[in-house]
């Protein structure tokens, strides 16, 4: 699992592919990528590979605001022929994870503290389900207490959308009314305690990582380390010269 565009492989009849994983499940545009990919193929076929266009796609999807690319992307990716939920299951940070297991998981990927905090600021964009946060509220150490370092208020309003922690079908923001737009807004309500995962409040229970929350508060040096850990992450597993394949179409492998 890395940047060779393996999320956007379907499942088949023997195998639960990423997308279909629990913490992908609200993952879209599918069908975006596949519009882009489409056309690229009629004009240039076998050249752009799908892992390249996930790359561009994500910084214009940030940048689109901006009305300008906010980072260069290193193209040349090709895309992977695998995909296992199992691994996107083992790879991805846990919403639950504490401060030790998420710097474990990043330093895993070559990635720093730097790189986890700033990279959390893409809270700021999107939701989250209430099975990946509600124990927070109703069943903290298991004995039907509130996590402590959640703001009591907004504990209380998160209940209101939640109503149960068994619920895992209702969303909600992950950035309190700013979730459309890319902003430093997260670490902002973060340090308010108003992060929506244990994920995000971890971020305050190490010094080093809050003073790297501290100066994302500066929009203007969030969005500048920003584009230097989108770069960093965007190397992780990415395939080149022989390796993989240029799909055809993003959804499948090349028959």
């Amino acid at each position: 699992m890395g940047c060779d565009g393996s999320v956007l492989l379907d499942s088949t009849a023997n195998n639960t592919a990423e997308k279909d994983a629990i913490p992908n499940q609200s993952l879209g545009g599918f069908d975006v990528i596949e519009e882009i990919k489409s056309q690229l193929e009629k004009t240039c076929p076998g050249v752009v590979s799908c892992a390249d266009i996930l790359a561009l796609a994500a910084r214009d999807s940030v940048s689109f605001q901006f009305k300008k690319p906010l980072w260069e992307v290193q193209l040349g990716r090709r895309d992977g022929t695998i995909s296992k939920a199992s691994e996107a299951l083992s790879n991805i940070p846990s919403p639950f994870f504490n401060f030790t297991t998420l710097q474990q998981s990043f330093a895993s990927k070559g990635l720093s503290v730097q790189d986890l905090v700033v990279l959390s600021g893409g809270h700021t964009i999107g939701v989250g389900h209430c099975n990946f946060f509600s124990n927070r509220l109703y069943n903290f150490t298991g004995n039907g207490d509130q996590d402590p370092s959640l703001d009591s208020n907004y504990a209380a309003f998160l209940k209101t959308k939640c109503q149960s922690q068994s619920d895992n079908t209702t969303i909600v923001e992950m950035d309190p009314g700013s979730s459309l737009s890319f902003d430093n807004d997260y670490f902002k309500i973060l340090k308010q305690n108003k992060g929506l995962f244990q994920s995000d409040a971890a971020l305050l229970t190490d010094q080093g990582s809050i003073n790297i929350v501290d100066e994302m508060l500066n929009s203007k040096k969030f969005f500048i380390e920003f584009k230097k850990s989108m770069v960093n992450m965007g190397a992780i597993g990415v395939l080149t010269g022989s390796s993989g394949e240029i799909r055809k179409k993003c959804n499948v492998i090349n028959s």
